[in-house]
């Protein structure tokens, strides 16, 4: 048994917001049915590109998704759409507000269909407001979010905060939690509702403390680079031999056990930087001093002496170092499937669950590949009837 085995969804989306909500619901047992327009999504070409004619995006991104194709922009297109999304629990989109309603299939209609279906909706700016018309992408969330104007040196350029999608991850991981909650409601009420997040709200509700600060003291937070708000040292420091660690002093307790390995205990007395105020007061030579150390020493035996006396620290891992690394390996986070361009590498289903774990089943398949699977018995479309769709250019 898997969790949400007999769940279907509906996924409309385009890209990777919507999309990636749908993925994690098809990795926990959902029926996931992705429906594109007959020239395929754009995810296929957006990514490094691959001998089977889709990028390793689409390969990994439309894991465990039933493909069909349909033209959305024809009336027969559109009482198809009406029709699969009568048969869903949960229909997921990621356009533009208004687009949904263009093609009939709003929430009223949706509702009277089916008075259970969960409706998911992930926009730019959300479902209202004055800017719910306007287009976005993810750099354009991470920026109205406030999360690009802590991102980097300060003074310098603000820089992308990490990969250029956080915010379509962030904010698919927050509908598939909305649509979850909404399932369990389902439960109590009877009845489906509307789930509406923007693409800006998952990055703006993980800047901490900056809301209530700012909201009473009138502080804004700018860069910052490596260094943290609140604590110190909490950066990056390069070693010797050109590594560059993360090193993690969140309390005082943190700090004297530093001091300790690196053999400078007096460093952690009162009268020095004992306190995490004296430390935030003195940053700049905090952080000196724990370079000084850091760069007298290899990577391999700072992290030693760290892992020694219970410091948390880390190398700064690039994706060749994930791949070597024995605790990714004993977690199982990479997986390596079979698919139309041979092996591919997969990070691999999270959570983990004891009794009911997610799985990856098939990588990406190919444009309208269950075509015949949905259309013909779930929709009970004849062959006749889906030669006739092919041939006039609706699937």
């Amino acid at each position: 048994m898997k969790a949400l085995d007999g769940i279907r969804v509906l996924d409309l989306g385009t890209f990777v917001a919507g999309p990636f909500c749908a993925t994690i619901l098809g990795e926990f047992g959902a029926e996931v049915i992705k429906v594109e327009p007959p020239a395929g999504d754009s995810l296929r070409r957006f990514g490094t590109h691959t001998e089977c004619g889709d990028t390793m995006m689409w390969l990994s991104e439309s894991r465990n998704k039933k493909c069909v194709s349909l033209n959305l922009r024809d009336p027969r297109g559109q009482q198809m759409l009406r029709d699969l999304a009568a048969s869903c629990d949960i229909v997921v989109e990621n356009f533009r507000p208004g687009v949904l309603e263009n093609w009939g299939l709003d929430f009223d209609t949706l509702h009277a269909l089916n008075p259970r279906t969960i409706l998911v909706r992930v926009s730019a700016y959300g479902q209202d407001g004055p800017n719910r018309l306007k287009p976005g992408f993810a750099r354009v969330a991470h920026a109205f979010s406030g999360l690009s104007y802590l991102a980097g040196e300060p003074g310098r350029i603000p820089v992308t905060p990490g990969s250029t999608s956080l915010a379509d991850y962030g904010s698919g991981m927050y509908a598939a939690i909305g649509a979850l909650i909404a399932l369990q409601a389902r439960e109590r009420t009877g009845g489906g509702q509307c789930v509406d997040i923007a693409l800006y709200e998952s990055m703006f509700r993980m800047l901490d403390e900056m809301v209530p600060v700012y909201h009473k003291f009138g502080k804004v937070r700018e860069r910052m680079g490596a260094n943290a708000v609140n604590v110190a040292p909490h950066a990056h420091y390069r070693s010797r031999d050109g590594r560059w660690i993360a090193i993690a002093c969140t309390n005082d307790r943190m700090f004297n056990r530093l001091a300790n390995v690196m053999r400078q205990p007096e460093l952690a007395d009162d009268a020095r930087w004992g306190q995490v105020a004296q430390r935030i007061a003195q940053i700049d030579e905090v952080n000196q001093v724990v370079q000084e150390w850091i760069g007298t020493l290899d990577h391999h035996e700072v992290l030693a002496r760290c892992d020694e006396g219970d410091v948390p620290a880390s190398l700064l891992y690039s994706v060749a170092d994930i791949f070597d690394d024995e605790q990714y390996r004993a977690r199982g986070n990479i997986r390596v499937m079979e698919s139309r361009a041979g092996e591919v590498a997969i990070p691999n289903v999270i959570p983990r669950l004891s009794e009911t774990p997610g799985e990856v089943e098939w990588l990406g398949t190919e444009l309208g590949s269950h075509n015949d699977e949905i259309f013909g018995a779930l929709l009970g479309l004849s062959g006749d009837e889906l030669a006739t769709l092919r041939q006039s250019g609706v699937i």
